[in-house]
């Protein structure tokens, strides 16, 4: 079942997110399984993540990969939120 998950970075930066997006796009596993959409943009004093992915587990593998890569970057902790998609819509 497709998943939705949304990640909240209170305080995380446009040059943290733009050094993580580098990173992992350039790592020898990407595309990660399962990844279906991703966008990243600023909020209110964080960013915002918002994924879709082809299954909770998919999401899982990629955040144990990617882990590391927040780490080294100084990115604040963050906790994802998956939800179950109802409908995913690619034109």
């Amino acid at each position: 079942m497709a998943v939705l998950v949304v990640i909240d970075i209170p305080g995380g930066t446009k040059e943290q997110y733009e050094a993580n997006h580098s990173r992992i796009t350039s790592a020898p596993w990407f595309p990660p399984k399962g990844l279906v959409s991703h966008v990243g943009a600023p909020n209110d004093g964080g960013w915002i993540i918002v994924d879709v992915w082809e299954s909770h587990d998919d999401f899982r593998a990629f955040a144990e990969q990617a882990r590391p890569i927040f780490a080294d970057t100084g990115t604040p902790p963050m906790e994802p939120k998956v939800y179950e998609a109802l409908n995913v819509v690619i034109p």
